[in-house]
């Protein structure tokens, strides 16, 4: 099964499967999601973007209307969040899991620089041996530049992380084939008008997407290199379910993450700047290595961080491009210096890598 090889999962889970028909957050299933992260997360980085908070802050306002204006339901959204935060960090901890909130708006994943720092926040609670909890900043978002549902976010963080695998948790087994509804198309290569045609546009009463939010998260995570499923969150240990009952739509992606990713970092028309460096790390970068301060000898032009920088050797060869992790002046600051330097030279603690292997294409 794909989960097993799998570095770094998404896993979305919409509000009808986190949030009961009563208001309730249902601490039952979410234990036994939990169960099924321990059993295969041993070499796993795991992400839960989850729904849930303008129901939970429904709940606890006693709000039973299902149509709300947006800017109200921003303000539910405020007080559903600290609720939800609370049970996830309260069931987490009981099965001896770190977590850390993260919300994001369209924003944050749309602009290179901004989704860059999305990403840095992800990789550091990697290292904290945190699992971090998504969800849109829905108190800030406007009608224009909201995602509208979660669907689409995970696909986005699934981007932004360079994930494997999306599991999209909802309601459904899966895409129904019109002709015959109790059959489930198991795998989709190519995301066509026809098989838009087979997405049901029903919503739940706390949902709000459906299945061609779904299809669209799932052409974002194809073209960036992500595996994604849609499956059945109502049973008991979800990813135990689908894997041994082999209930699921699946959505194969045309590129491999890395491909994407790299593919999206040559897709800037110009860079903001150049790096000039030395012979030992034009050998080094050949090698597949990323671009440390110690082999930089100077630079031009002015440049922030996440942006794209072409890098140059002695005899001015173009040997790639890619996003840099530091300032300009930032750089100006340590080029030449080993990478034990930085810390003191910038007071601050940062990346050593002044371009990563990941973030760079060799030209």
């Amino acid at each position: 099964m794909l989960i097993n090889n799998s570095k770094k999962i998404v896993i979305k889970l919409g509000s009808t499967t986190v949030i009961d028909k009563k208001g309730y957050f249902k601490k039952s299933w979410v234990n036994s999601l939990i169960k099924d992260i321990k059993k295969y997360k041993k070499n796993i980085e795991i992400v839960i973007v989850s729904s849930g908070a303008i129901a939970l802050g429904q709940s606890y306002l006693k709000i039973k209307k299902k149509k709300i204006k947006l800017e109200m339901s921003q303000a539910i959204a405020s007080i559903g969040q600290i609720h939800l935060s609370k049970e996830f960090q309260k069931i987490f901890e009981k099965n001896n899991f770190k977590v850390g909130q993260i919300l994001i708006s369209p924003d944050d994943t749309e602009q290179r620089r901004r989704a860059l720092n999305v990403r840095r926040t992800f990789d550091n609670l990697f290292k904290l041996k945190a699992i971090p909890i998504v969800n849109e900043n829905d108190t800030t978002a406007t009608s224009e530049i909201k995602y509208g549902d979660n669907d689409r976010l995970a696909a986005r963080v699934a981007q932004i992380i360079g994930a494997d695998t999306l599991i999209i948790f909802s309601d459904v087994d899966g895409l129904y084939d019109k002709g015959n509804k109790k059959k489930i198309i198991k795998e989709v290569k190519n995301l066509n008008s026809g098989v838009y045609k087979l997405a049901d546009s029903k919503i739940n009463s706390y949902g709000s997407g459906g299945m061609i939010t779904k299809l669209e998260a799932a052409e974002i995570c194809m073209n960036a290199g992500c595996h994604m499923f849609i499956a059945n969150g109502s049973k008991q240990n979800p990813i135990k379910h689908m894997i041994e009952k082999k209930i699921f739509t699946k959505f194969i992606p045309k590129i491999s993450a890395l491909a994407a990713r790299k593919k999206w970092i040559v897709s800037s028309l110009s860079s903001h700047g150049t790096i000039f460096i030395d012979k030992g790390a034009a050998s080094a970068l050949k090698n597949g290595k990323s671009l440390l301060a110690a082999g930089i000898k100077t630079i031009s032009g002015k440049f922030n961080k996440g942006e794209n920088v072409l890098i140059v050797d002695e005899d001015n060869n173009k040997l790639a491009r890619g996003l840099a992790s530091f300032t300009s002046v930032e750089i100006g600051k340590i080029k030449g210096r080993q990478s034990g330097e930085i810390e003191r030279i910038l007071g601050y603690a940062s990346k050593t890598e002044v371009v990563h292997k990941d973030d760079m294409v060799k030209l």
